[in-house]
């Protein structure tokens, strides 16, 4: 999955034909995995094994193809003669979680909404390794991590406090970065103006799952749903918090198998996660991560998912904040 603009959209690939789904909140989703899970290859390439890989896996590459994607990115540190200009962020992910980064400028916040960062601000910009020095600098000093792991994200995602607190987070961390200016803070980075931006409304998260139950299964998947709002317009009403206003997902794919199903209504997504309002009427995670390498079917519409295996969901499910623990095949 990728997030190129303020929408999520899935790639599909099969052979020499590529295609992209751009995904809207309140449209039916399904799909039924075949076969053997595969390597994706790296950089384009097909792996020359055809390796199969574990379900449970989120990179979808095997050891070899794995190396090989890492040893051409940006956080191997293998680029240091790269010309182009970086920004540095800093990025909230709920409380207790903050992260700080670096992503290429040209990008715009396409990363951030690929991490799911429910708000943000730029700290600075310059040069790849002026930006990479500041990224270390800010973590040693500031005790932050360079990532958060996706289990913790989605443990908090449904239950996050109102813009006023998330704003505050993250002026927050800003204050303490900006006074470390002169303090190992390289002079080709220029400092950004504090500006947080909120992408609950960008994610879905200020949603009711059922605010678009009675809305028309077959709505056009393209329709570019509204853009998302700011602090300034505020994510969800003043003081109100997100868990107020959307369903808290409980549980989340573990694994695809053969011949699974994963049907719903998406009412949100946020980094590489769809959220699915599915027939008992909770909310399930689906990691896209998971489904790369899988042959997929379409299952057109959830009701086809329930009359064929008695529910919408056929996978393993693991309870999300549960400590990984089993929720059974449903």
């Amino acid at each position: 999955m990728r997030w190129p603009r303020e929408v999520p959209e899935l790639g599909w690939s099969r052979g020499g034909d590529r295609r992209v789904s751009v995904l809207a909140y309140g449209v039916g989703l399904g799909f039924r995995a075949v076969g053997e899970r595969h390597c994706v290859g790296a950089r384009g390439n097909v792996c020359p094994l055809g390796a199969v890989v574990p379900g449970r896996s989120t990179g979808g590459r095997c050891a070899e193809c794995a190396r090989l994607d890492r040893a051409h990115s940006v956080a191997a540190d293998t680029m240091a003669d790269d010309p182009r200009t970086y920004r540095v962020y800093l990025a909230w992910f709920g409380p207790g979680m903050v992260k700080v980064g670096i992503t290429g400028e040209e990008r715009g916040a396409a990363r951030l909404r690929e991490q799911g960062a429910v708000a943000f601000s730029w700290l600075g910009r310059g040069p790849l390794m002026a930006a990479r020095r500041t990224e270390e600098v800010l973590r040693a000093a500031l005790g932050v991590p360079d990532r958060i792991p996706y289990a913790k994200k989605r443990a908090v995602r449904g239950q996050l406090p109102g813009p006023e607190e998330r704003a505050g987070a993250v002026a927050e961390l800003y204050a303490r970065a900006a006074a470390l200016e002169g303090r190992g803070w390289p002079e080709s980075l220029e400092r950004l103006p504090l500006e947080v931006v909120d992408q609950v409304g960008v994610f879905g998260l200020d949603r009711a799952p059922d605010a678009d139950a009675d809305a028309d299964a077959d709505a056009d998947a393209d329709a570019d749903p509204a853009p998302g709002r700011s602090v300034r317009e505020g994510g969800t009403a003043p003081g109100r918090s997100v868990g107020e206003s959307a369903l808290a997902p409980v549980r989340a794919v573990q694994e695809l198998v053969d011949g699974g199903v994963v049907a719903g209504r998406l009412v949100a997504a946020a980094g590489p996660d769809l959220h699915l309002a599915v027939a008992d009427g909770s909310v399930v995670v689906l990691d896209t991560r998971l489904i790369t390498g899988w042959d997929l079917t379409s299952v057109t519409r959830a009701a086809e998912a329930t009359e064929a295996t008695g529910s919408d969901v056929r996978v393993p499910l693991i309870d999300i904040g549960g400590g990984g623990v089993q929720g059974g095949l449903f």
